[in-house]
């Protein structure tokens, strides 16, 4: 028997998982609240309890965490132009696990610099530029961000040309700049891991003393990266397989938090059907997109702007009126939970709707172009009709009866079939809340790891 304990510090609940590798299985799970204002340690302590009161006492030969506390990964990212550079920053940024609170594109102003000042952010990320294109934006920003008055990380993923010189002027007056390659070296080229990797490095050493988590560094021997990092890391390799162990092939993620929804899809999103061009910036194949105004309890009222109550409402088999005085209670007390049956419906529908609107956010888009010489089909992003596999994962998910209705939203639909949305998908839930905790266990047990998700969520 060896036994590894798995954390999550999350920014309501520490979550912690159990695990014996050796009979790859998960001997219990349990969950705290995160304390990061007083001690991080009390949350931890409380799941510890809660799981060993189940279990008994345990001895764990290893301990590795996640974390999202305190906001999580909280960046800023800077390139050239909104559709290239600048997008490409994004997705580097997304992809290692960040909030990115603001992209910033062309010339930074004085007034993006204060905004940046009042944001705070945990790192920045300067890109700008092929290579051997651009360099006057870039070395503009640079002396900018020299004056921001904040000590904070700067990742430098830009014009190679001339990252020597922006390194110095940044050194000047911050204390922590790395370079790295550039995100888009080419016109239409992503390389973001490489400043995925930069970035996950910075929050190993300097952002969890930041967030307090230095606290539990008694027992936890390695925090290994942020908790979305460590979902994409479990998705990819429950897609992809390791180690002689198969995997499943594309599929997509959705993960429903009280502030947010989370849309991951590992697939390389090509077309699927004949006559149609790719256009735009070419997509990671493990992508995660982030909507921070898609959420079931903090951004609740969010949620009610962008879908409607209308259309909640429709799914919920309720009027409007109802919807939104619902909402109204939930933003109240974002602790609230259903109380009667119709309460019930429209929590469901709340959550199908941001599946649904996530998902349009997340998926490519076909676009009919009409020429002289007859009409054209241009895809941009990812087409992802035939992915078969859909998960679902979150607090509304995981402990809702109905799950499936509520990932009913990620489907395609005739009515717009624009939206490149999975035909046919097969539902899977993560029950046991482990996606996080298989991300960490395949660091150094890819294949455990795959068979265990197989176990937990697709064989259940």
């Amino acid at each position: 028997m060896k036994n590894i304990l798995l954390i999550d510090f999350g920014s309501t609940y520490t979550k912690i998982t159990a695990v014996d590798v050796d009979q790859e299985k998960v001997v219990g799970t349990a969950r705290g609240i995160t304390t990061v204002e007083t001690d991080i340690m009390d949350g931890l302590n409380q799941a510890l309890a809660a799981l060993f009161a189940k279990t008994g006492k345990l001895e764990f030969s290893e301990v590795l965490g996640c974390s999202s506390a305190a906001g999580g990964l909280k960046m800023i990212a800077s390139g050239l132009v909104p559709e290239m550079t600048a997008e490409a920053a994004k997705r580097a940024a997304l992809g290692a696990g960040a909030k990115v609170l603001k992209v910033y594109s062309h010339e930074l102003s004085e007034y993006e610099l204060e905004e940046m000042r009042e944001l705070k952010p945990d790192i920045i990320l300067l890109a700008g530029g092929t290579d051997g294109g651009n360099q006057r934006v870039i070395m503009h920003n640079a002396n900018m961000l020299a004056q921001i008055g904040l000590d904070v990380p700067v990742v430098v993923a830009g014009n190679k040309s001339v990252t020597p010189t922006v390194v110095k002027i940044l050194s000047e007056k911050l204390t922590e700049v790395r370079p790295t390659e550039n995100v888009m070296p080419k016109l239409d080229e992503l390389n973001i891991e490489p400043a995925r990797i930069v970035i996950r490095d910075i929050f190993l050493k300097r952002i969890t003393e930041a967030k307090g988590l230095t606290r539990a560094n008694k027992m936890v021997d390695r925090l290994v990266m942020p908790t979305p990092a460590a979902v994409l890391k479990a998705a990819e390799l429950l897609s992809q397989g390791a180690d002689g162990e198969p995997g499943l092939g594309d599929l997509m993620l959705m993960d429903i938090g009280g502030a947010t929804t989370d849309v991951y899809s590992i697939a390389k999103g090509d077309p699927t059907a004949g006559g149609v061009s790719l256009k735009g910036l070419a997509e990671p194949f493990g992508k995660r997109t982030v909507e921070g105004d898609l959420g079931m309890r903090y951004s609740a009222g969010a949620l009610l702007k962008a879908a409607g109550a209308e259309m909640i409402g429709a799914y919920a088999g309720c009027s409007p009126e109802e919807v939104t005085d619902y909402v109204a209670k939930v933003e109240a007390d974002i602790d609230y939970l259903p109380q009667t049956e119709e309460e019930s419906r429209i929590e469901i529908a709340m959550g199908k709707a941001c599946v649904r609107l996530s998902a349009d956010r997340h998926v490519g888009r076909i676009e009919v172009y009409y020429t002289p010489f007859g009409t054209s089909q241009i895809q941009t992003g990812k087409d992802l009709t035939k992915v078969t596999t859909v998960i679902g994962t979150g607090g509304v998910i995981i402990n809702n009866p109905e799950p499936e209705k509520i990932l009913q939203g990620i489907t395609f639909d005739e009515t717009t079939p624009q939206i490149l949305k999975p035909q046919q998908p097969a539902f899977f839930i993560d029950k046991e809340y482990i996606m996080a905790s298989m991300g960490l266990l395949g660091e150094a047990y890819p294949a455990t790891a795959v068979r265990m998700m197989k176990h937990y969520i697709i064989n259940r």
